[in-house]
């Protein structure tokens, strides 16, 4: 399948918003998803944190994926940001041609 989403999670709702913007005009995403704020639970730097984050769901094509991630990243305000992708295995042939048509 050529689409594919790509999560990340953000300091908050305006980074996540500020990095969706610059990456759709971008064309490196067709769109974002800005989900309701999370609760993070990790080990940082020996210490158990705990943060109130943004996570969000970009949708691209697979031969945008290593640039998005790149982007993103480079925008983002962690050290070591989270941003994974996860292959979709079914989709509606429109969105697909719409996901695309808009990233290219």
């Amino acid at each position: 399948m050529s689409v594919l989403s790509v999560y990340a999670v953000f300091a908050n709702a305006e980074e996540a918003e500020r990095i969706g913007r610059a990456v759709i005009e971008e064309q490196l995403a067709a769109c974002i998803n800005i989900l309701s704020p999370v609760r993070s639970i990790y080990r940082w730097k020996g210490a158990i944190e705990t943060a109130d984050e943004v996570a969000a769901i970009f949708k691209t094509h697979h031969w945008k994926a290593d640039a998005l991630i790149e982007r993103v990243a480079a925008l983002h305000s962690y050290d070591v940001p989270c941003i994974v992708s996860w292959p979709i295995d079914k989709v509606l042939r429109s969105y697909a041609d719409w996901v695309e048509d808009t990233v290219r």
